[in-house]
């Protein structure tokens, strides 16, 4: 039901009280405007629960009234699935914001969904224990919306994506019981992985409101680099080689093209770390449990770059500060494509082994579609996860440009699935990849899919028109 009753939102109100249930549309506008503007959304209202018990019961109504329902964490997704583009009832999960338990015995963290990332992040740096997970959004972006939409992130190199994280779930389903999973254990035989279900599920399935998350040690040496290198696959090249002589310490490997490390100096008022111009640049952390010796390996690691002709010029910083504004130029690496116009983006991966001939191919194909276009890929090399951007054609006109979205999709894709790779890498599928699915997924495979919601949201109430 889009369009339910005067007397169904009333029991949905009284179960999240006045205050929490808002209708006005002014006070709506955060829950249903995507930050970058690309879509607006629509609700007869937003509900706020406070509580699991909460959260249980607004499901059994939806469920006895086939009321639609859009779970939402930080409104931070990138694909549409956080919002209601046909006037579902919008369900925010920011009030559940507790933080229940941190073990840095058992090495673990037990948040709510709407637990922001940077403050599940300083819980454990209170303990000196890492929660390994790193996005741009860590100050809005919630683990409930990280898990769901199986969020990845510039360390997913070393510690791998949010499902690798995840030990345990509470997920209320769309009945509206409560599947409690929240165990520490790191070995559970006992039948099927029911957790991994609703990771990545983008809230089609349940509604993720607790996780008991693994954290690390601290590191107690990081050292971050910037080098120009002359071709993609001299970031292959050096990254095996990095990898080599730290023995896994890297834990972030970003490279971006001299293109768009421009436009980030010229909109952003940044300062490039270099003078040497290069067609391209990584972006290097490595890290150590050792506080001594780390720096020297990264500088040795460079030279050895700079012998094979990996590395034409390099940059260590010197202090936390400077890391971090080398760290600000790649987060607002895609951002700042804006500002030159439509920017038409993919969040794809392939085998690491076939970066440098993906965007070769990409390039050229992304080129003779609309001459002119600039592509300005960038991302994580370490897993293969690339972001492939394509700014408009200098002067072209915006709109114009950015009708040709579904053109350029199917030239990249094709080419992505010709290297073994993925459409959708770490933004999840939401309304943006969902027509696709069908297209590329093995037939068993989407046909398991589907028979999956059919059996847990029989009557299609969660997150209608995402996914599938």
């Amino acid at each position: 039901m889009l369009n339910p009753s005067p007397d169904i939102i009333s029991r949905f109100t009284k179960v999240v009280g006045e205050k929490n249930a808002i209708t006005d549309p002014d006070k709506q506008k955060p829950f249903l405007v995507e930050f970058r503007g690309l879509w607006e959304g629509h609700t007869p209202v937003v509900l706020r629960p406070g509580s699991v018990a909460e959260v249980s019961e607004l499901l059994k109504i939806a469920n006895e009234t086939s009321t639609a329902i859009v779970p939402q964490g930080g409104n931070t997704g990138l694909v549409g699935g956080q919002l209601s583009h046909n006037g579902e009832i919008v369900l925010s999960l920011q009030r559940l914001d507790k933080i229940r338990e941190v073990d840095a015995v058992s090495n673990t963290i037990t948040c709510e969904a709407g637990v922001t990332l940077m403050r599940a992040r300083e819980a454990a740096a209170a303990v000196d224990r890492l929660y390994p997970q790193l996005l741009p959004s860590e100050g809005s972006c919630t683990i409930g919306g990280n898990l769901s939409t199986n969020a990845g992130g510039t360390a997913a190199l070393t510690h791998g994506v949010a499902r690798s994280h995840a030990l345990g779930l509470e997920v209320v389903l769309a009945d509206g019981r409560v599947l409690n999973n929240l165990n520490k254990l790191k070995k559970d035989n006992t039948g099927y992985d029911l957790k991994n279900l609703f990771i990545g599920a983008e809230g089609t399935l349940g509604i993720i409101t607790a996780a008991v998350l693994r954290l690390v040690p601290r590191p107690k040496a990081v050292e971050t680099a910037w080098a120009a290198i002359p071709n993609v696959q001299a970031s292959v090249d050096l990254l095996g080689l990095c990898t080599e002589r730290t023995a896994g310490g890297v834990t972030s490997f970003e490279i971006m093209s001299r293109e768009g490390v421009d436009m980030v100096v010229r909109h952003a008022g940044a300062r490039d770390p270099l003078t040497t111009r290069s067609p391209y640049v990584v972006l290097i952390e490595m890290s150590s449990q050792r506080p001594e010796g780390l720096r020297e390996v990264m500088e040795q690691a460079l030279a050895e770059g700079m012998e094979r002709g990996l590395v034409l010029d390099a940059t260590i910083c010197e202090s936390v500060e400077q890391a971090k504004a080398f760290w600000r130029i790649r987060e607002q690496f895609g951002e700042m494509q804006g500002r030159e116009g439509g920017s038409i983006k993919h969040d794809v991966s392939v085998p690491v082994a076939n970066i440098p001939a993906f965007i070769e191919e990409a390039n050229a194909a992304a080129v003779k579609l609309i001459p002119g276009a600039r592509p300005l890929p960038f991302g994580h090399v370490g897993d293969g996860n690339i972001h492939y951007n394509i700014t408009q054609p200098i002067g072209a006109d915006k709109a114009e440009y950015l009708k040709r979205w579904d053109d350029m999709n199917d030239v990249v894709y094709k080419i992505v699935l010709k290297y073994g790779g993925s459409v959708s890498a770490e933004h999840g599928v939401g309304i943006v990849k969902r027509d696709y699915l069908p297209k590329i997924k093995d037939p068993v495979a989407y046909d398991l899919m589907k028979t999956l919601k059919r059996t847990l949201d029989p009557k299609g109430i969660l997150n209608p028109g995402k996914v599938l």
